[in-house]
């Protein structure tokens, strides 16, 4: 009986060290069976915030890390210190720009592989760019028609397109402020009626500028109301420029000349004696600016059109 009852109760702790063996392994398969409740997964993905576009809403990320833009905005973006991944060849060309894009790609709108690359998480760009259904298929896209908005109004434009509109009103409150004492000092210095002419020689053609089609013309014009001759106003102020030949570049030349300058391009009109005899050339009245610095009206450039006005015009470094 003794032995029957030792050998009951060697089975029977047999079977408890069974079991227990087994536990761990039956809970496992019991919760891989069950419906799984997963903690929420870590946020991959910046946030996105609703910018009214033009062409109506667009979602953007609220914190743009990679950003391409195909238009004139370079400066914007970077002003607010937002990371630039893909930029256009003209603003390559600024070499204003070379330390802040030297290790940024040159894009173009129909270098969609290229943009595909470099992994945009926002693009910028103008309202009549190539290929704008691929670019939306790539990454959140935003275009302005040139010229709808003011200059200024612009910048805070791309301000809430990035999500730094604060910053962005700051600056041009604090510009527009610096702007109008520089104008009141050069009115000052060269009299209300003096007229100031903004020409370029682009592509073997002279050009006149209006109000609105950067060189410094938003300042000069639009922010220190100075005066143009009458001749630029009836041809150049609604397109924003005007081509002519040299015979009739003194009837468009003021008092004060800007000369947007290529020095790789032909000038050799600067030599004619049609230029040589105009008022402003006898005067030193020409100032001359690097073209590829002066093209446009985002805010780097135009905190260097604001210094070199100065310096030019009332001799301040």
């Amino acid at each position: 009986m003794k032995k029957m009852w030792f050998t009951l109760m060697l089975v029977f702790v047999f079977i408890l060290s069974a079991c227990g063996s087994q536990q761990p392994e039956e809970r496992n398969n019991a919760s891989s069976a069950a419906p799984k409740t997963e903690a929420p997964a870590q946020e991959t993905k910046t946030g996105t915030l609703t910018y009214q576009s033009e062409t109506g809403p667009v979602e953007v990320p609220a914190d743009p890390k990679r950003v391409v833009v195909l238009a004139s905005y370079a400066g914007n973006v970077m002003a607010l210190n937002v990371n630039l991944v893909g930029v256009d060849a003209w603003a390559k060309k600024n070499p204003r720009f070379n330390d802040k894009l030297k290790d940024v790609a040159e894009v173009s709108e129909e270098n969609i592989e290229k943009i595909i690359e470099l992994d945009p998480d926002l693009i910028l760009a103008l309202s009549d760019v190539k290929n704008l259904d691929k670019l939306k298929q790539i990454a959140p896209t935003v275009t302005f028609t040139y010229g709808k908005l003011d200059y200024l109004s612009q910048h805070v434009e791309i301000g809430k397109v990035l999500n730094k509109e604060k910053e962005a009103q700051a600056w041009v409150d604090d510009f527009k402020k610096r702007m109008e004492e520089t104008g009141k000092e050069i009115k000052a210095k060269i009299g209300d009626n003096a007229t100031v002419s903004v020409i370029e020689n682009f592509d073997k053609q002279l050009y006149v500028y209006g109000d609105n089609w950067g060189r410094g013309t938003e300042i000069l014009f639009q922010g220190m109301k100075l005066n143009m001759p009458e001749k630029v106003k009836e041809t150049a102020l609604k397109e924003g420029y005007f081509a002519l030949s040299l015979e009739v570049l003194p009837q468009f030349v003021g008092d004060y000349v800007i000369l947007s300058k290529n020095k790789d391009t032909d000038n050799s009109f600067q030599e004619t004696e049609t230029y040589k005899n105009m008022p402003a050339v006898k005067n030193n009245h020409v100032f001359e600016a690097n073209m590829n610095e002066f093209y446009f009206n985002d805010p780097l450039t135009l905190e260097y059109q604001l210094s070199f006005f100065s310096e030019h015009f009332l001799g301040k470094k």
